[in-house]
């Protein structure tokens, strides 16, 4: 597959190939271990509540929705593929909950109301950004949210040793659906730009047994031990 060159191009991608694989239930989302330990991370970046209204930017098939939407008021998804959609709305059908919404839709440009959401989650949304792509979702994110509204970012980061490895075919298979890896200086003055006070920041261990205890220890001081970023930013004014 040839390197992507507009992020018009990867609405086809996703839309056209199989990246988005169909499940049964929504709770076959939400089983793996991969999955487990992910939306525990960034259950702990932030957990919103039931007075909270909740936009999942990039949403794929719903996970953050499915897990999110018994804890607060309402939930919204939004991914601009069709495919992810269509599978996200066919276990939306099949699942207890009432107050989720799915919306196909640009995260760039989204077209809902300004000042109404209080928290928005952007969990392994930004890696799949070009720059640009990303500097207007960002741009977005704020518009949408209320003045005191949380912003979730979670991403790899891209001095991992697995990260690294991927990048170059070594071992493991390059994912060539993240385009663009953000570094925290990048995200971090990227929010400060837009006036978002940033809450929390701070990298996370993986999910690989044994070898997480050992980037627990080291991330501190080891950049390739560092798998994820995490972020917590609130719109102040």
């Amino acid at each position: 597959m040839a390197k992507f060159e507009r992020q018009e191009k990867m609405k086809s991608f996703y839309d056209e190939s199989d990246y988005f694989k169909e499940v049964k239930t929504y709770k076959e989302l939400l089983e793996p271990a991969f999955q487990k330990y992910r939306i525990a991370k960034v259950k702990e970046i932030y957990s919103p509540n039931k007075e909270e209204r909740v936009l999942d930017m990039g949403c794929a098939l719903g996970t953050f929705c499915f897990v999110f939407a018994s804890q607060c008021k309402e939930i919204i998804g939004i991914d601009y593929s069709r495919r992810a959609i269509n599978i996200a709305d066919r276990l939306l059908k099949n699942s207890p909950f009432d107050n989720i919404k799915f919306i196909c839709a640009d995260v760039q440009s989204t077209g809902l109301e300004a000042d109404s959401f209080d928290v928005i989650v952007c969990a392994d949304l930004f890696e799949h950004l070009y720059p640009e792509a990303f500097e207007r979702t960002l741009d977005e994110c704020r518009r949408l949210l209320k003045k005191g509204g949380k912003l979730i970012i979670w991403t790899p980061h891209r001095g991992h040793i697995l990260e690294i490895l991927k990048n170059h075919n070594i071992i493991l298979k390059k994912d060539i659906s993240h385009v663009d890896y953000k570094s925290m200086k990048y995200l971090l003055n990227s929010l400060q730009q837009r006036k978002f006070l940033i809450r929390k920041a701070y990298y996370t261990e993986s999910h690989i047994p044994i070898f997480r205890i050992l980037e627990r220890l080291f991330l501190p001081i080891l950049p390739i031990m560092r798998r994820r970023i995490a972020i917590l930013a609130e719109k102040i004014e």
